[in-house]
């Protein structure tokens, strides 16, 4: 039964990349607006801004008033992109030496330990919790067990199976729902920087707004 789980986590991660792969390509079949304004000649600048100093607190205006839930958020994933890579460890039989695996203890833990607090601020705050929908919670539970799970197979194998089972309902979960942001986060960061900074618009030239 394990080492048919094990193919199920391998196929179903196959689908999950192919879907979110085919949702991205039909984005390039979307009606585009002309653009008027004269290219800057900017756009990489722009993308290196968005994927950089542009993710920082301080360029964020969310982010800064809210640092703790930016911090949780930041381990959480962290967290999140640990334990994948602990499965697909798993996957291919390729064996961990006890300090990689104890470090990955450490940061798996303390992304679950963001994971559950982020999941309590939703639920118990009335402003969170009126624009939420049933999949923030769900997404959020689904890749909660996962982090569960992984950390307990770090001691013990007896839940191996359950560990697979949930990630292959994690992946085939990921393009139908809000999970793919892992997947179209980078992208649309690309996006944004391309256009601003062909607009010249960002990064912005902070010696040009001081003369000003």
């Amino acid at each position: 039964m394990l080492e048919i789980l094990r193919y199920g986590v391998i196929f179903a991660f196959c689908v999950s990349v192919f879907a979110l792969s085919h949702l991205i390509l039909k984005t390039f079949f979307f009606n585009k607006k002309p653009i008027y304004a004269k290219s800057q000649n900017r756009p990489i600048k722009g993308i290196v801004y968005a994927l950089g100093r542009g993710m920082m607190p301080w360029e964020k205006e969310s982010a800064s008033r809210h640092l703790w839930t930016y911090l949780g958020g930041i381990f959480y994933h962290i967290g999140i992109f640990a334990a994948l890579f602990y499965v697909f460890v798993l996957v291919i039989s390729f064996h961990l030496d006890s300090i990689a695996v104890s470090i990955l203890r450490v940061i798996i833990f303390a992304g679950l330990f963001c994971g559950f607090g982020l999941f309590f601020k939703r639920s118990i705050k009335i402003q969170l919790r009126r624009i939420s929908c049933p999949d923030d919670f769900a997404s959020n539970l689904i890749v909660d067990v996962f982090l569960v799970l992984s950390l307990t197979d770090t001691y013990t194998i007896k839940l191996r199976s359950l560990l697979f089972a949930v990630a292959i309902v994690m992946f085939l979960y990921i393009p139908v729902g809000k999970i793919r942001h892992c997947f179209f986060f980078f992208y649309s960061r690309i996006l944004f920087g391309f256009f601003y900074g062909r607009r010249g618009v960002l990064p912005q030239n902070k010696s040009n707004l001081g003369a000003e």
